[in-house]
């Protein structure tokens, strides 16, 4: 199902045996825009720790009638994890570490949205990959949702809008759009833009660009924050814009594969 980012903020995240604290932020990958860690807030409950990553590998259940994320860990595991340092880029090294830790596989060996696997609890449930194999790979691609937000869209002919929330699909954790606030331009109106639409981000001038004309964008159809995206609105923007549409890819390889949702390539949902 797709869910709004903005939705799952201060949602609770217990362990198995107990809180640990509220989610405060998302890291996403910027080159296959997939959600790789939630940020909790954990102060008040661990004193020596005020923030942990906890990677949707690890993930449950989510309870959304009461706001709440269920991980299938212990709290003291959680708690003695690696410890990044958010006020800088997230390492591969560290990667490494938190992933070894939990005696998961990485997901960045492979050609799929999580390696060699479809969803992210799969790589839960199978062995560890070798750790010769992931020094071959380099840095990630990691950002802040909060340093996203906000962020300028600049369509073809000019500015559009801005970043106010992205929309997720929960199963694979993939990002299927980023909302488009067009109210400085057009009072009210919110979009959606697929992220594989966008040519290029520049994190140093805080601008995404796109290359779709902004009366295109301002006339697409129009997202009412609060309202589940469907499959019959998102047939109407991919018809909108003549793109497409990523479910068609997911439908041939699982046809191909045997496995339902499959993402069987780096840009194969693509859009």
């Amino acid at each position: 199902m797709l869910r709004s980012l903005k939705d799952l903020e201060d949602f609770t995240v217990s362990a198995s045996d107990g809180e640990i604290g509220k989610v405060g932020d998302f890291y996403f990958d910027d080159a296959w825009w997939a959600v790789r860690y939630v940020v909790v807030d954990t102060a008040g409950f661990w004193q020596e720790r005020n923030q942990v990553l906890v990677s949707p590998v690890a993930f449950g259940k989510a309870d959304w009638p009461t706001r709440r994320f269920h991980l299938a860990l212990t709290r003291e595991k959680v708690r003695h994890s690696p410890a990044a340092s958010l006020d800088k880029p997230v390492s591969r090294q560290f990667e490494q570490d938190y992933f070894r830790f939990y005696g998961w596989p990485t997901y960045w060996v492979g050609d799929g949205l999580w390696g060699n696997w479809t969803y992210p609890g799969q790589l839960a449930m199978a062995p560890p990959a070798g750790l010769s194999e992931d020094l071959e790979h380099g840095d990630p691609h990691l950002r802040s949702l909060r340093e996203v937000a906000g962020y300028h869209i600049q369509g073809a002919d000019g500015e559009i809008g801005h970043i106010a929330d992205v929309v997720v699909d929960d199963r694979t954790w993939a990002i299927r759009y980023l909302v488009v606030d067009t109210s400085n331009w057009w009072i009210g109106k919110k979009v959606l833009l697929s992220p594989h639409w966008v040519e290029r981000i520049s994190w140093a001038e805080n601008q995404i660009y796109v290359n779709l004309p902004r009366a295109d964008i301002k006339n697409s159809p129009e997202w009412l924050p609060g309202q589940p995206v469907n499959r019959e609105y998102e047939v109407r923007l991919y018809d909108y814009y003549g793109r497409p549409a990523y479910w068609l890819d997911q439908a041939k390889d699982s046809q191909e594969d045997g496995v339902g949702d499959s993402l069987s390539g780096k840009f194969g949902d693509r859009g």
